[in-house]
This record gives structure tokens, sequence and C-alpha cells, in this order.
């Protein structure tokens, strides 16, 4: 069907299937930093019940290292802290790329004559299979 359309049809074709890309890889990686996130959070949690004396260790790589509480606590609560960041602007970034999908179909549905009134986000939408 697509060799029916006109160029800018097709270009409009391509750009929606590019932003649908896009939406698909912000999603993952806001799942992704959503996850660490609350596994930060827990590990946070955890922390506050553990004695300050206590022997600690962290993961670095393939090892377990010694590691005081007081450090331990900082870095978790900076780690928490990026992360919050990070899900925040890949929330915005997905809201984005969402708009961009909305416009571009509403000019592809003119392009094609659909006028107006036939906007909507239909199943192709990056939102679709949203968090």
């Amino acid at each position: 069907m697509q060799g029916n359309l006109p160029p800018e049809a097709q270009e409009k074709i391509e750009e929606l299937q590019d932003l649908q890309e896009t939406a698909q890889q912000v999603a993952a990686q806001k799942q992704q930093a959503e996850t660490q996130l609350t596994e930060s959070e827990t590990a946070l949690e955890e922390l506050e019940d553990v004695d300050e004396d206590a022997t600690m260790y962290r993961e670095v790589g393939e090892l377990l290292v010694k590691t005081e509480y007081a450090e331990a606590k900082e870095d978790l609560e900076e780690k928490v802290e990026n992360l919050g960041v990070r899900v925040d602007t890949l929330e915005k970034q997905e809201e984005r790329v969402q708009e961009q999908f909305e416009e571009l179909q509403q000019e592809l549905q003119q392009l094609l004559g659909g006028g107006p009134g036939g906007a909507g986000g239909g199943p192709m939408g990056p939102g679709a299979g949203g968090a």
C-alpha cells in the first residue's frame, strides 16, 4: 500500500516508525531506571536497620569489597537521587516523543485527506504499551 502513497506521506510514515522505536527505547530505559531506583530505595531502607558498626561489603564487579557504613549510606543516597532525576528526565522525554507522534499522525491524516476530526491515539501510538 505504501507504494501508492505520495512521497510526503511515506516520509511521515517513516518518521512515525522512527518515533515509535524511540518511544520503545525510552520506555525500556525508564523501566530499567525505575527498577534500579526501587532496588536502591529498598537497600537504603534496609540500611537504616543495620548497626553502624556492622561489617559491610559492597559489590564491585565480581568482587565484594569491605566498606564503611557512612560511605555505603552516602553512596546509596546519591544513587537514589541520581536515579530519581533520570526517571523524571525519561518521563519528560517520553511525553515529548508522544506529542511528536501525535502531531505527525495528524499531519499524515491531513496528507491522506482524513481531515482534522479523525485524529486519535491509535494502537500504533508510542504510549500503547507504556508502564
